[in-house]
Protein backbone atom coordinates (compact mmCIF):
# COMPACT_ATOMS: atom_id res chain seq x y z
CA UNK A 1 0.00 0.00 0.00
CA UNK A 2 0.94 3.46 -0.56
CA UNK A 3 1.59 5.77 2.61
CA UNK A 4 0.26 8.84 2.96
CA UNK A 5 1.04 11.44 5.62
CA UNK A 6 -0.61 14.84 6.40
CA UNK A 7 -1.53 16.76 9.66
CA UNK A 8 -3.60 19.70 10.74
CA UNK A 9 -1.95 22.88 12.59
CA UNK A 10 -3.27 23.54 16.50
CA UNK A 11 -3.11 27.82 16.43
CA UNK A 12 -6.78 28.21 15.92
CA UNK A 13 -10.02 25.93 15.70
CA UNK A 14 -10.14 24.07 12.83
CA UNK A 15 -12.92 25.40 10.09
CA UNK A 16 -15.19 24.35 7.21
CA UNK A 17 -12.79 24.75 4.40
CA UNK A 18 -10.13 22.65 7.03
CA UNK A 19 -12.75 19.76 6.48
CA UNK A 20 -13.67 20.46 3.16
CA UNK A 21 -10.29 20.83 1.75
CA UNK A 22 -8.55 17.58 3.85
CA UNK A 23 -10.58 16.08 6.71
CA UNK A 24 -13.45 14.48 4.52
CA UNK A 25 -10.89 13.49 1.97
CA UNK A 26 -8.66 12.07 4.62
CA UNK A 27 -11.61 10.32 6.41
CA UNK A 28 -13.38 9.02 3.55
CA UNK A 29 -11.01 7.81 0.85
CA UNK A 30 -7.29 8.03 2.04
CA UNK A 31 -7.62 6.04 5.25
CA UNK A 32 -9.27 3.44 3.25
CA UNK A 33 -6.66 3.44 0.40
CA UNK A 34 -2.88 3.78 1.66
CA UNK A 35 -1.31 3.18 4.84
CA UNK A 36 -2.11 6.67 6.59
CA UNK A 37 -0.81 8.67 9.27
CA UNK A 38 -2.80 12.01 10.31
CA UNK A 39 -0.59 13.93 12.62
CA UNK A 40 -1.53 17.55 14.91
CA UNK A 41 1.44 19.26 14.08
CA UNK A 42 1.98 21.30 17.44
CA UNK A 43 5.69 22.40 16.93
CA UNK A 44 4.49 24.00 13.85
CA UNK A 45 2.34 26.17 15.93
CA UNK A 46 5.04 27.82 18.43
CA UNK A 47 6.48 29.91 15.26
CA UNK A 48 4.46 32.88 16.16
CA UNK A 49 3.53 34.30 19.31
CA UNK A 50 1.04 31.95 21.38
CA UNK A 51 -0.48 30.96 24.66
CA UNK A 52 1.40 27.72 25.75
CA UNK A 53 -2.45 26.99 27.57
CA UNK A 54 -3.95 27.51 24.20
CA UNK A 55 -1.54 25.63 22.12
CA UNK A 56 -2.87 22.77 24.63
CA UNK A 57 -6.20 22.76 24.33
CA UNK A 58 -6.19 23.33 20.21
CA UNK A 59 -4.25 20.72 19.96
CA UNK A 60 -6.35 18.23 22.05
CA UNK A 61 -9.31 20.03 20.08
CA UNK A 62 -7.95 18.55 17.19
CA UNK A 63 -6.74 15.42 17.44
CA UNK A 64 -10.58 14.83 18.77
CA UNK A 65 -12.01 16.40 15.98
CA UNK A 66 -9.67 13.99 13.51
CA UNK A 67 -11.76 11.13 15.03
CA UNK A 68 -15.04 13.06 15.13
CA UNK A 69 -14.61 13.74 11.29
CA UNK A 70 -14.63 10.06 10.76
CA UNK A 71 -10.92 9.01 10.99
CA UNK A 72 -10.29 5.40 12.73
CA UNK A 73 -7.69 4.30 14.66
CA UNK A 74 -8.24 0.95 13.14
CA UNK A 75 -7.09 1.84 9.87
CA UNK A 76 -4.89 5.13 10.20
CA UNK A 77 -2.55 6.51 13.02
CA UNK A 78 -3.36 9.65 14.35
CA UNK A 79 -0.99 11.22 16.53
CA UNK A 80 0.63 14.18 18.24
CA UNK A 81 3.55 15.27 16.27
CA UNK A 82 5.57 16.73 19.46
CA UNK A 83 5.05 13.18 20.43
CA UNK A 84 7.58 11.61 18.26
CA UNK A 85 10.89 12.85 18.58
CA UNK A 86 12.38 11.55 15.02
CA UNK A 87 10.22 14.62 13.56
CA UNK A 88 13.20 16.77 15.78
CA UNK A 89 15.67 14.80 15.10
CA UNK A 90 15.11 15.25 11.39
CA UNK A 91 14.26 18.33 10.84
CA UNK A 92 18.21 19.44 12.15
CA UNK A 93 19.96 16.95 8.96
CA UNK A 94 17.63 18.63 6.37
CA UNK A 95 18.42 22.09 7.08
CA UNK A 96 22.01 21.07 6.51
CA UNK A 97 20.40 20.35 3.46
CA UNK A 98 18.29 23.49 2.43
CA UNK A 99 19.54 26.88 1.27
CA UNK A 100 18.23 30.16 3.33
CA UNK A 101 17.35 30.87 -0.60
CA UNK A 102 14.70 27.98 -0.47
CA UNK A 103 13.05 29.43 2.81
CA UNK A 104 13.12 32.87 2.02
CA UNK A 105 10.99 32.29 -1.63
CA UNK A 106 8.23 30.76 0.91
CA UNK A 107 4.78 32.50 -0.04
CA UNK A 108 3.87 31.48 3.51
CA UNK A 109 7.18 33.19 4.89
CA UNK A 110 6.75 36.11 2.93
CA UNK A 111 3.16 36.85 4.02
CA UNK A 112 3.22 35.72 7.75
CA UNK A 113 6.64 37.99 8.39
CA UNK A 114 4.77 40.82 6.30
CA UNK A 115 2.10 40.87 8.40
CA UNK A 116 4.49 40.07 11.79
CA UNK A 117 6.37 42.88 11.08
CA UNK A 118 3.52 45.36 10.19
CA UNK A 119 2.16 44.60 13.57
CA UNK A 120 5.88 45.40 14.90
CA UNK A 121 6.55 41.89 16.36
CA UNK A 122 9.59 40.30 15.32
CA UNK A 123 9.62 37.56 13.25
CA UNK A 124 11.09 33.97 14.73
CA UNK A 125 14.09 32.00 13.26
CA UNK A 126 11.47 28.85 13.20
CA UNK A 127 9.11 30.83 10.93
CA UNK A 128 11.65 30.68 8.60
CA UNK A 129 12.65 27.31 8.80
CA UNK A 130 9.09 25.60 9.79
CA UNK A 131 9.10 24.42 6.04
CA UNK A 132 12.43 22.11 6.54
CA UNK A 133 10.35 20.75 9.62
CA UNK A 134 7.32 20.34 7.48
CA UNK A 135 9.34 18.09 5.31
CA UNK A 136 10.85 16.23 7.92
CA UNK A 137 7.45 15.06 8.92
CA UNK A 138 6.70 14.04 5.26
CA UNK A 139 10.18 12.34 4.75
CA UNK A 140 10.54 10.61 7.99
CA UNK A 141 7.45 7.60 7.22
CA UNK A 142 9.00 7.09 3.80
CA UNK A 143 5.50 9.09 2.48
CA UNK A 144 4.47 8.65 -0.97
CA UNK A 145 1.32 10.96 -1.05
CA UNK A 146 0.69 14.06 1.22
CA UNK A 147 -2.87 15.18 0.71
CA UNK A 148 -2.72 18.63 0.61
CA UNK A 149 -4.45 22.23 0.28
CA UNK A 150 -2.97 24.01 -2.13
CA UNK A 151 -1.48 26.27 -0.51
CA UNK A 152 0.45 24.02 0.83
CA UNK A 153 2.28 22.42 -2.70
CA UNK A 154 4.82 24.92 -2.77
CA UNK A 155 5.90 23.07 0.77
CA UNK A 156 5.86 19.87 -0.67
CA UNK A 157 7.45 20.55 -3.73
CA UNK A 158 10.18 21.87 -1.29
CA UNK A 159 10.08 18.34 0.90
CA UNK A 160 10.72 16.76 -2.65
CA UNK A 161 13.69 18.79 -3.36
CA UNK A 162 15.24 18.40 -0.38
CA UNK A 163 14.50 14.48 -0.54
CA UNK A 164 16.27 14.45 -4.08
CA UNK A 165 19.07 16.61 -3.08
CA UNK A 166 19.86 14.14 0.31
CA UNK A 167 19.76 10.83 -1.90
CA UNK A 168 21.98 12.11 -4.59
CA UNK A 169 24.29 13.47 -2.60
CA UNK A 170 24.43 11.31 0.54
CA UNK A 171 23.35 7.90 -0.96
CA UNK A 172 19.17 6.52 -1.51
CA UNK A 173 17.60 7.81 2.20
CA UNK A 174 13.96 8.98 1.51
CA UNK A 175 10.94 8.33 -0.32
CA UNK A 176 10.37 11.34 -2.91
CA UNK A 177 6.79 12.38 -2.21
CA UNK A 178 4.03 13.92 -4.40
CA UNK A 179 1.06 16.39 -3.35
CA UNK A 180 -2.06 15.24 -3.88
CA UNK A 181 -5.15 18.11 -4.22
CA UNK A 182 -8.71 17.52 -3.57
CA UNK A 183 -11.05 18.06 -7.07
CA UNK A 184 -13.78 20.30 -5.40
CA UNK A 185 -13.15 22.93 -2.70
CA UNK A 186 -8.87 22.17 -2.33
CA UNK A 187 -9.22 25.90 -0.68
CA UNK A 188 -12.55 27.38 0.72
CA UNK A 189 -12.48 31.26 0.68
CA UNK A 190 -13.53 33.71 3.46
CA UNK A 191 -16.69 34.94 3.86
CA UNK A 192 -16.41 38.05 3.54
CA UNK A 193 -13.13 38.71 1.75
CA UNK A 194 -13.59 35.80 -0.50
CA UNK A 195 -10.07 36.61 -2.00
CA UNK A 196 -8.70 35.08 1.22
CA UNK A 197 -8.50 31.55 2.38
CA UNK A 198 -10.80 30.42 5.56
CA UNK A 199 -7.90 29.98 7.88
CA UNK A 200 -8.40 29.37 11.32
CA UNK A 201 -6.08 31.68 12.65
CA UNK A 202 -8.75 34.40 13.02
CA UNK A 203 -10.82 33.51 15.88
CA UNK A 204 -13.84 35.72 15.34
CA UNK A 205 -14.01 36.24 11.81
CA UNK A 206 -17.55 36.49 11.04
CA UNK A 207 -16.66 34.89 7.22
CA UNK A 208 -15.25 31.87 9.06
CA UNK A 209 -17.43 28.75 9.71
CA UNK A 210 -15.92 26.73 12.42
CA UNK A 211 -16.53 23.41 12.54
CA UNK A 212 -18.39 23.60 16.30
CA UNK A 213 -20.30 26.40 15.24
CA UNK A 214 -24.28 26.23 16.06
CA UNK A 215 -26.35 25.46 13.23
CA UNK A 216 -27.71 29.13 13.59
CA UNK A 217 -24.41 30.71 13.33
CA UNK A 218 -23.40 28.66 10.40
CA UNK A 219 -26.86 29.67 9.32
CA UNK A 220 -25.95 33.45 9.85
CA UNK A 221 -22.54 33.68 9.04
CA UNK A 222 -23.39 31.99 5.19
CA UNK A 223 -26.29 34.39 4.94
CA UNK A 224 -23.86 37.27 5.13
CA UNK A 225 -21.48 36.23 2.74
CA UNK A 226 -20.20 38.68 0.23
CA UNK A 227 -21.39 37.87 -2.90
CA UNK A 228 -20.52 40.19 -6.57
CA UNK A 229 -21.93 43.00 -8.06
CA UNK A 230 -24.84 42.16 -10.89
CA UNK A 231 -27.63 39.92 -9.98
CA UNK A 232 -26.92 36.46 -12.22
CA UNK A 233 -26.11 33.27 -10.75
CA UNK A 234 -22.43 32.87 -12.68
CA UNK A 235 -19.72 30.31 -11.60
CA UNK A 236 -16.66 32.74 -12.19
CA UNK A 237 -13.66 32.25 -10.09
CA UNK A 238 -11.86 35.41 -10.95
CA UNK A 239 -14.68 37.66 -12.07
CA UNK A 240 -17.67 36.54 -9.47
CA UNK A 241 -15.26 35.75 -6.63
CA UNK A 242 -17.95 35.84 -3.51
CA UNK A 243 -20.56 33.78 -5.41
CA UNK A 244 -18.30 31.48 -7.17
CA UNK A 245 -17.19 30.08 -3.31
CA UNK A 246 -20.22 29.99 -2.63
CA UNK A 247 -21.02 27.23 -5.50
CA UNK A 248 -17.68 25.25 -4.65
CA UNK A 249 -18.85 24.98 -0.92
CA UNK A 250 -22.27 23.87 -2.26
CA UNK A 251 -20.76 21.83 -4.84
CA UNK A 252 -18.70 20.24 -2.00
CA UNK A 253 -21.52 19.42 0.53
CA UNK A 254 -23.60 17.79 -1.94
CA UNK A 255 -21.07 16.23 -4.51
CA UNK A 256 -21.72 18.85 -7.13
CA UNK A 257 -20.50 20.78 -10.25
CA UNK A 258 -20.08 24.47 -8.99
CA UNK A 259 -20.91 25.30 -12.84
CA UNK A 260 -23.58 23.11 -13.19
CA UNK A 261 -25.09 24.04 -10.17
CA UNK A 262 -24.71 27.86 -11.42
CA UNK A 263 -28.21 27.35 -14.13
CA UNK A 264 -30.31 26.45 -11.04
CA UNK A 265 -30.02 29.56 -9.11
CA UNK A 266 -31.40 32.97 -10.59
CA UNK A 267 -30.95 34.79 -7.19
CA UNK A 268 -28.54 35.04 -4.63
CA UNK A 269 -30.82 34.54 -1.71
CA UNK A 270 -31.81 31.19 -2.56
CA UNK A 271 -28.35 29.62 -3.52
CA UNK A 272 -27.23 31.26 0.16
CA UNK A 273 -29.96 29.66 1.34
CA UNK A 274 -29.26 26.25 0.17
CA UNK A 275 -25.72 26.94 0.59
CA UNK A 276 -26.36 27.03 4.48
CA UNK A 277 -28.84 24.08 4.98
CA UNK A 278 -26.46 21.78 3.06
CA UNK A 279 -23.12 23.09 5.14
CA UNK A 280 -25.53 22.21 8.64
CA UNK A 281 -26.09 19.11 7.50
CA UNK A 282 -22.76 18.31 6.44
CA UNK A 283 -21.17 19.18 9.79
CA UNK A 284 -24.24 17.63 11.98
CA UNK A 285 -22.83 14.17 11.67
CA UNK A 286 -18.90 15.55 12.70
CA UNK A 287 -20.67 18.01 15.90
CA UNK A 288 -22.30 15.05 17.34
CA UNK A 289 -19.55 12.53 17.70
CA UNK A 290 -17.68 15.77 18.99
CA UNK A 291 -20.23 15.62 21.80
CA UNK A 292 -19.44 11.83 22.10
CA UNK A 293 -15.48 11.96 22.44
CA UNK A 294 -15.52 14.84 24.98
CA UNK A 295 -17.62 12.71 27.44
CA UNK A 296 -15.08 9.90 26.87
CA UNK A 297 -11.29 11.82 27.12
CA UNK A 298 -9.74 8.57 27.76
CA UNK A 299 -10.43 7.10 24.84
CA UNK A 300 -8.80 9.81 22.58
CA UNK A 301 -5.79 9.77 24.77
CA UNK A 302 -5.38 6.15 24.11
CA UNK A 303 -5.60 6.82 20.91
CA UNK A 304 -3.11 9.37 20.57
CA UNK A 305 -0.75 6.94 22.58
CA UNK A 306 -1.38 3.92 20.51
CA UNK A 307 -0.76 6.43 17.43
CA UNK A 308 2.64 7.68 18.87
CA UNK A 309 4.02 4.77 19.17
CA UNK A 310 3.04 3.29 15.98
CA UNK A 311 4.26 6.33 14.34
CA UNK A 312 7.86 6.19 16.32
CA UNK A 313 8.39 2.59 15.21
CA UNK A 314 7.91 3.83 11.70
CA UNK A 315 10.17 7.02 11.75
CA UNK A 316 12.82 5.77 13.74
CA UNK A 317 14.67 3.24 10.95
CA UNK A 318 14.24 5.60 8.65
CA UNK A 319 15.85 8.94 10.41
CA UNK A 320 18.70 6.46 11.98
CA UNK A 321 19.33 5.51 8.31
CA UNK A 322 19.83 9.11 7.49
CA UNK A 323 21.82 9.95 10.17
CA UNK A 324 24.27 6.95 9.43
CA UNK A 325 23.92 8.22 5.47
CA UNK A 326 25.31 12.38 6.79
CA UNK A 327 28.19 10.85 8.50
CA UNK A 328 26.84 10.78 12.01
CA UNK A 329 28.29 8.22 14.33
CA UNK A 330 26.04 5.94 15.56
CA UNK A 331 25.65 5.79 19.42
CA UNK A 332 27.44 3.37 21.03
CA UNK A 333 26.82 0.33 23.15
CA UNK A 334 26.76 0.91 27.13
CA UNK A 335 30.04 -0.24 28.49
CA UNK A 336 27.98 -2.68 30.96
CA UNK A 337 25.87 -4.39 28.44
CA UNK A 338 27.65 -8.16 27.06
CA UNK A 339 27.47 -9.50 23.92
CA UNK A 340 28.65 -12.45 22.66
CA UNK A 341 31.65 -11.76 21.65
CA UNK A 342 32.13 -9.57 24.78
CA UNK A 343 31.44 -12.22 27.16
CA UNK A 344 34.75 -14.29 26.03
CA UNK A 345 37.89 -14.59 27.73
CA UNK A 346 39.67 -12.47 25.01
CA UNK A 347 36.88 -9.71 24.90
CA UNK A 348 38.87 -6.92 26.28
CA UNK A 349 37.73 -3.43 25.17
CA UNK A 350 35.84 -4.10 22.06
CA UNK A 351 37.40 -4.12 18.44
CA UNK A 352 37.98 -1.49 15.54
CA UNK A 353 37.13 1.75 15.60
CA UNK A 354 34.37 1.09 18.33
CA UNK A 355 36.74 -0.68 20.36
CA UNK A 356 39.06 1.93 20.29
CA UNK A 357 36.45 4.71 21.11
CA UNK A 358 35.44 2.26 24.36
CA UNK A 359 38.98 2.00 25.59
CA UNK A 360 39.27 5.78 25.28
CA UNK A 361 36.30 6.79 27.53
Amino acid sequence: MKRVFSGVKPTGHLTLGNYLGALRQWAEVDQHRADSLFCVVDLHALTVEHDPARVRRLSRQAATLLLAAGLDPRLCTVFVQSHVDEHARLSYLLECVATDGEMRRMIQYKEKAARERERGGSVRLSLLTYPVLMAADILAYATDEVPVGDDQAQHVELARDLAMRFNQRYGHTFVVPKATLPAVAARVMNLQEPGSKMGKSDDFGPGIVYLLDEPDVVRKKVMRAVTDSGREVVYDRAGRPGVANLLEILAACTGGDPEALSAAYTSYGDLKKDTADAVVEVLRPLRARHQELCADPGYVERVLRDGAEKARAMARPVVDDAYRAIGLLPPLKESGAKSGAESGPESGAGSGEEGALNAAR
